[in-house]
């Protein structure tokens, strides 16, 4: 009796070494990315997948616009949150003033919100856009920000 609760008690305590992982890195390098869709951003906007698929309702990308770039209006039905981390951009929510963003800033876009973010006309901005699926879907874009919105 005393073996077979030492046995149990053994296999117990081993069955999650089992079934444990170990951590991954991932090299900067080894992120692939793409430039934005033109039916998503309007200039040269990079994008690099920052969370793997097995992160399954929460999905992120390092963003990089070059000067003039932006995505298109859109809103998150779980909200957005951009972490700024080089340059400087400008974010806006529908009827409101755009917002100049920095690096260290980080704006909270909450659900069902229509907003931008981008470049200004004369500098780089990069961030994390961060975001959770909801009946896997995490964004919903509507149309191109005019040049006229944009230069408000």
């Amino acid at each position: 009796m005393k073996s077979l609760l030492a046995a149990t008690l053994g296999l117990t305590l081993a069955a999650p070494a089992a079934f444990a992982q170990s951590m991954t890195l991932t090299q900067a390098e080894d992120r692939a990315g793409q430039v934005g869709s033109s039916d998503s951003f309007t200039g040269t906007a990079y994008v690099a997948p920052v969370f793997p698929p097995e992160m399954n309702d929460v999905s992120a990308g390092e963003v990089t616009f070059l000067p003039g770039a932006r995505s298109a209006w859109h809103t998150h039905p779980a909200g957005q949150m951009l972490v700024v981390t080089h340059g400087t951009g400008w974010v806006q929510e529908r009827g409101e003033p755009k917002q100049v963003m920095q690096a260290g800033d980080v704006v909270w876009c909450p659900p069902e919100i229509e907003h931008w973010h981008g470049a200004t006309d004369s500098t780089s901005v990069t961030h994390y856009a961060i975001q959770a699926n909801v009946d896997g879907s995490a964004v919903t874009w509507g149309e191109h920000v005019t040049d006229e919105e944009y230069a408000e």
